[in-house]
């Protein structure tokens, strides 16, 4: 667990375990707890995890207005350059997803391969542009907590509401203490965002693209989408769960990453930590 500090902002983050570095970039409203089960897996099992909390939520810095996707790219990147990693396996969820794709455009050389989960790749149309654009108000506004109870039957599989109640706990409680100002500045920047269906096609590393088979924000045709554009691509669908299978069904979501780490192929490239 760290901090670290820009000319802006101060990004919280955890740094785990030793190896080449995979770094994973969570959703809207979330923060970098979500990836718990796959720092704790992964850094026990030879990689240098790194998780950072996206500029509005956890414990980095709240930022009231519009966070564009290229603004928390860049922020990753600043990141990145201080933690002394100039190359890693980027992977993120949902929002995440989108902002991974942000990196790509801005840095490929950076990149060795891409994870994207319960993601897509498509421009706003404007009916949901102006949505987002609503609900950002309606966060800022009246808080968190009535549109965290009426999402979360949909972020959770049914199956996990019955059988994991601390999964669901911990999912509602992520957005419950999202900071609305910061979780509507994301909403309004993703209102905005590009369509990387292009870029998709011209992607020159492996991609998994991972979804929950009960997703109906992001659903398997979304996941199926991206599978086609990308030259070199995986495509694994998790049974019980909905938007959050890495959470939902993390031994199965670990697995499937594994299996994907495992087909890399070997770098040289140094994988250090940078002195402070």
């Amino acid at each position: 667990m760290g901090t670290a500090a820009f000319e802006e902002i101060t990004i919280g983050y955890e740094d785990v375990g030793g190896g080449e570095p995979l770094v994973l970039v969570h959703g809207h409203p979330f923060d970098r707890s979500m990836w718990r089960p796959q720092a704790e897996h992964f850094g026990r099992a030879g990689w240098r995890v790194i998780v950072p909390d996206l500029r509005g939520y956890g414990e980095t810095s709240v930022v009231p207005g519009t966070t564009p996707l290229e603004t928390f790219a860049g922020d990753l990147a600043a990141l990145l350059d201080r933690l002394g990693v100039e190359r890693c396996v980027l992977g993120g969820l949902s929002m995440g997803g989108q902002i991974v794709m942000e990196c790509y455009r801005r840095f490929p050389d950076r990149i060795r391969a891409l994870v994207l989960a319960d993601t897509f790749a498509a421009a706003e149309t404007d009916e949901g542009r102006a949505a987002r654009y609503a609900m950002a108000d309606r966060l800022v506004r009246e808080g968190m907590s009535g549109y965290a109870d009426e999402v979360l039957a949909r972020m959770v599989s049914p199956h996990t509401l019955a059988t994991r109640p601390d999964v669901a706990h911990h999912v509602l409680t992520m957005m419950t203490g999202a900071p609305p100002e910061g979780a509507a500045a994301a909403l309004r920047g993703r209102a905005e965002r590009p369509d990387y269906g292009d870029l998709l096609t011209r992607v020159r590393v492996p991609v998994l693209t991972v979804v929950g088979a009960d997703d109906t924000y992001t659903p398997l045709s979304d996941a199926q989408d991206i599978h086609r554009r990308v030259p070199d691509g995986r495509l694994a669908v998790v049974d019980g769960a909905a938007h959050l299978p890495n959470l939902e069904r993390a031994e199965e979501f670990n697995a499937v990453l594994a299996e994907f780490l495992a087909t890399l192929p070997s770098t040289t490239a140094p994988a250090g930590r940078a002195v402070d």
